[in-house]
């Protein structure tokens, strides 16, 4: 079974900062290589998930939406499916709910931002970012 869980989610003033953590399992059984990990967020009311930066397992690539581009980071920890999301200068519009997803043989031109490339989804983790 494929499972990934987000943490680090909460509230913070604007210009703080929050390190989220995704914990991927069984990504390694599928028989297939699944090297594009990724942070989505969908913002409060909103339908429409938005990718927000990918990290390539396999070459250590990594991809940012403009939006966040020179204020977040994403990283890989000890484990292979351990990925975190460095997050500075937030902003009220980086409040929302954000995923982890896997997905992708590798984070390739168009596919790491496709929402559907991507196969396995946490449950999220809540960001809001308020005076």
């Amino acid at each position: 079974e494929v499972r990934l869980v987000e943490s680090g989610g909460g509230s913070v003033q604007p210009g703080g900062s929050l390190r989220l953590s995704c914990v991927a399992s069984g990504l390694s059984g599928l028989g297939a290589s699944r090297n594009c990990m990724a942070w989505f967020r969908q913002a409060p009311g909103k339908e429409g998930r938005e990718v927000v930066a990918a990290f390539d397992i396999y070459d250590h690539t990594t991809h940012y939406a403009e939006s966040v581009k020179e204020r977040f980071n994403i990283s890989q920890g000890e484990a292979e499916h351990t990925v975190f999301l460095q997050t500075t200068g937030l902003t009220p519009d980086d409040s929302g709910t954000y995923y982890c997803a896997a997905g992708p043989p590798k984070c390739g031109r168009w596919l790491w931002g496709n929402r559907n490339e991507y196969n396995y989804w946490g449950q999220g983790t809540q960001v809001t970012v308020s005076s």
